[in-house]
């Protein structure tokens, strides 16, 4: 298989990710209350510890190597935090706050990208990062899946079909990342550390608050459940590759 076709495979895969988490989420509640908001709580840390993995084993190491300038790339990084902050306050002062929701794009869109010129530079640690957009949008789709319908009030099969849609700008963003990355890997590496920067604040805006439950310990320990899967992935692409 040429890489092209690799990575639209592996965008694919990993946007598909989405869409399943949806679909498990539409399972019939979880019964009793007290079980069903523990196991929420503990998705969305799982999910905050594979970001946080992204973060400190792909993103930031992968993107200083192509940004040779400490300097711009810390200024790439904490632009990556302010760009993120700002769309969010766009968003919520349209009463339009889907915290779930928006991480999962504006993560998903740039690190695809980056998986796309990563491919295209033939990277070692290109599949890594598809398989940790993989696991960080299972649970992310799975909690949008329900704030779609429980905030937004779309239907259940309008839901879905919605969350469809989210896997499409995988790919797109993969090629664009592959066109650009042989002729400015700088760019990809900025990339990197831009979408770095705006993940680490949509976790501690948004993500790790809401993982947090009150007297109880298990969700906490999925963010830290989240990290050992992305360190246990990581040694095994390693192996493979």
């Amino acid at each position: 298989m040429c890489a092209l076709l690799q990575m639209l495979l592996y965008t694919t895969i990993s946007g598909s990710c989405i869409l399943l988490g949806g679909l498990l989420a539409r399972v019939e509640r979880v019964r009793p209350l007290w079980l069903e908001q523990e196991l929420r709580h503990s998705i969305i840390a799982f999910g905050g510890g594979i970001l946080v993995a992204a973060i400190a084993f792909v993103l930031v190491p992968e993107g200083r190597q192509y940004v040779q300038s400490p300097v711009a790339g810390a200024a790439i990084f904490l632009a990556g935090g302010i760009t993120f902050l700002l769309i969010e306050r766009w968003l919520s002062a349209r009463k339009r706050q889907l915290p779930q929701t928006l991480a999962m794009l504006l993560d998903f869109v740039p690190e695809s990208l980056a998986m796309g010129g990563l491919f295209a530079l033939g990277s070692p640690v290109a599949p890594l990062l598809a398989v940790l957009i993989g696991l960080q949008n299972l649970p992310e789709g799975f909690n949008a899946y329900r704030e779609l319908f429980a905030i937004a009030r779309f239907r259940a099969r309008s839901t879905v079909a919605i969350m469809a849609l989210m896997i499409v700008p995988g790919p797109v963003a993969g090629i664009a990342g592959w066109i650009i990355a042989p002729d400015h890997p700088e760019l990809v590496g900025a990339t990197m550390l831009f979408a770095a920067g705006g993940i680490l604040y949509l976790l501690f805006q948004d993500i790790a608050p809401q993982a947090r439950l009150e007297r109880h310990w298990a969700p906490t320990l999925g963010a830290v459940l989240g990290f050992c899967f992305a360190m246990l992935a990581q040694a095994l692409i390693a192996e493979t590759f």
